[in-house]
């Protein structure tokens, strides 16, 4: 579903887009299926006057645009866009378009008008305009966007990333050739060059005048990252720097009518109406994640209380809408007072999200569990029409999937799911189907999940405590709940295991390292094994690198680190998977701890995914998941 304005909406089904009408009551296709199927897209990019398309198709790390007149029903075959194209974006107003080939950026006043180059210097693993590199993309903006138009579509923000001097990791892609080929990576780790950044604003009328974005005097000096990029008017731009150790952010406003900047201190600002003031969230003085309305740099709060405001959703001239954590409630703030907007759905729905239309007059409402109903609404004037299902068993701090028939009186295996991350959020009144409901429901085995200390949403001083303090207290925990749920008494405590991916890899191979007679089994997928091999904007969480020429105070640590404890899983099962392409957590890591585990001779299984990345896609996902299985029933027999 996607709002085109304050009534209006498009909505993929059977293949083709139609167009609804709400003030109307009326639907009409918009893109046929035939369209899609014509260049092989899976999605679409309207542009804003609603007159072409961008289809998208052949997506990898590049991706295939294909333009289409809605007008004249035809693709466009004269717009000059290279085949593939690294990123795409239309302006906000009209149909102009910015995109990044070889890693230079470039601008379109129309579809059939002529390219523009604006940078001329992309290059490879070196020089990357308008597209992030690996730990921009991946850590920090968690997306492929690099350029940021204007409002108005007359400016475009874009960064430069420079990983000249960053080091690369390299693996070995194998693919069908009778030689395997190298794939190399710009990948910062502790201890050695970060990217350097820059961000620059091009004016697309006039692409000659560029002007680059000054780094704020205090990190001049430093290493720093670029945190976010938000326009604010056509004539101001708010960028939020953020210190390499990550403990100093700071919001800089850039006003292009004067030229000068505006400092305050702190998260990704929602401006007014006016573009006056914004709204930020921000932690209060009793740590707690609430909004404050920031205006001539004060900021004043708007919420309080010991739960956190997850997200602004909406701002318009007279309210605000706001996702809240405690049983994520959708929140209207008028200037007056605070109207929960779901509160009243009670125990029939505890995990909302909202999207609204342009000017909030409408808005889809998704329940997403808990108890007895899962609900689709669409809101307007407090009529309601909902839909369907499920229920699914959760308690404060942890969550249980308990099998069907179940009976307290018996003992059931127990699977402990595990990410732990810092920040993250595993336990929720969302509903969802996946490998733990299949376990729970085929197998009859109980899958829990517990949120300990580092986890998110619940206050920056539980958040804080894995402060430079990875694989302590998140391990302990899990460790601790898995003992606490055997005291239930339906835990058989013979037969209890753990299981993670990523960071949950992580935690599960050290709780196994750790803690001895509670786990007879442990599967671990992509985990990491030492922080040093990591990126370096997770590791310096944990380890204490000043400069990049300073060496990281890691011996402090060794306790954190996977392969120091090899010599403990003798007394349990131990499954590594990880794949050979994955660029996040590389191979590196389950080598060094299927080295370390050989030197101590120890017996486990390992499974390996040859050029597959971090998700283990296609065929891949659904063998490890088949294989996982097998490994647990093994486990628990």
């Amino acid at each position: 579903m996607r709002w085109i304005s304050d009534h209006e909406y498009l909505h993929l089904s059977d293949g083709s887009v139609f167009l609804h009408d709400l003030h109307k009551n009326q639907t009409s296709e918009f893109l046929n299926e035939d369209t899609f199927d014509e260049k092989g897209a899976y999605d679409y990019k309207l542009s804003a006057d609603r007159k072409y398309a961008a289809f998208l198709s052949d997506y990898v790390k590049v991706t295939t645009y294909s333009l289409y007149d809605i007008g004249a029903r035809t693709f466009i075959n004269t717009s000059d866009i290279p085949d593939q194209v690294q990123y795409f974006a239309w302006a906000p107003e009209g149909n102009k378009m910015a995109y990044v080939w070889r890693n230079n950026v470039y601008v379109k006043n129309g579809p059939t008008s002529p390219s523009v180059q604006v940078t001329f210097n992309g290059r490879d693993n070196q020089i990357l305009n308008g597209h992030p590199d690996w730990v921009y993309e991946e850590e920090m903006f968690s997306s492929n966007q690099g350029l940021w138009w204007s409002p108005g579509g007359r400016f475009v923000a874009y960064a430069e990333f420079n990983d000249t001097d960053v080091h690369n990791i390299e693996y070995s892609w194998y693919g069908d050739d009778q030689y395997p080929s190298t794939i190399s990576i710009p990948y910062p780790k502790p201890g050695t060059p970060n990217p350097i950044v820059k961000l620059f604003v091009v004016d697309s009328d006039n692409t000659t005048h560029v002007d680059e974005v000054v780094v704020p005097a205090i990190f001049g000096s430093v290493d720093h990252y670029l945190a976010s990029v938000t326009w604010a008017t056509d004539n101001r731009l708010a960028v939020q720097w953020l210190k390499r150790l990550q403990n100093h952010l700071v919001l800089q406003i850039y006003n292009f009518t004067d030229s000068g900047w505006v400092t305050f201190s702190p998260s990704e600002p929602v401006f007014t109406s006016d573009a006056n003031s914004y709204y930020l969230l921000m932690s209060d003085t009793n740590q707690y994640k609430h909004i404050h309305h920031v205006s001539e740099g004060t900021p004043k709060a708007i919420t309080s209380g010991e739960w956190e405001v997850i997200n602004i959703v909406k701002v318009t001239a007279d309210r605000l809408g706001v996702i809240s954590e405690t049983f994520l409630n959708c929140v209207r703030w008028t200037g007056q007072k605070i109207t929960c907007l779901t509160c009243g759905l009670g125990d029939n729905c505890q995990y909302n999200s909202a999207y609204f239309s342009h000017n909030a007059s409408f808005y889809r409402l998704s329940c997403s569990g808990q108890s007895r109903s899962f609900y689709i609404q669409y809101y307007h004037k407090r009529k309601f029409m909902n839909s369907l299902l499920f229920l699914v068993l959760v308690e404060l701090w942890y969550q249980m999937l308990l099998p069907a028939g179940f009976d307290k009186s018996k003992k059931y295996p127990l699977l402990i799911d595990v990410y732990a991350g810092p920040c993250s959020q595993q336990v929720d009144y969302s509903y969802s189907v996946g490998w733990s409901t299949y376990l729970a429901s085929t197998e009859k085995i109980i899958v829990a999940s517990f949120d300990g200390r580092g986890s998110g949403y619940q206050g920056d001083k539980l958040m804080h405590e894995l402060y430079k303090r990875l694989g302590t207290y998140e391990v302990e925990d899990q460790i601790a709940a898995a003992r606490e749920f055997i005291k239930f008494g339906y835990i058989d405590k013979d037969r209890v295991a753990i299981w993670g991916w990523s960071y949950g890899g992580y935690v599960t191979s050290m709780a196994l390292g750790t803690a001895k007679g509670v786990f007879k089994c442990g599967m671990a997928v992509a985990p990491v094994s030492k922080w040093t091999y990591y990126g370096i904007s997770t590791s310096l969480l944990v380890l204490r690198c000043k400069r990049i020429s300073s060496r990281c105070s890691i011996n402090i640590y060794l306790p954190t680190t996977v392969t120091a404890l090899a010599k403990n899983f003798h007394s349990v099962k131990y499954l590594l998977i990880h794949g050979t392409a994955d660029d996040n957590v590389h191979f590196q890591q389950a080598a060094e701890i299927s080295e370390a585990l050989v030197e101590e001779q120890v017996d486990f299984e390992a499974m390996w995914y040859t050029d597959k990345d971090h998700g283990l896609s296609g065929s891949a996902n659904h063998h490890v998941y088949t294989h996982m299985s097998h490994f647990l029933l093994r486990c628990f027999e």
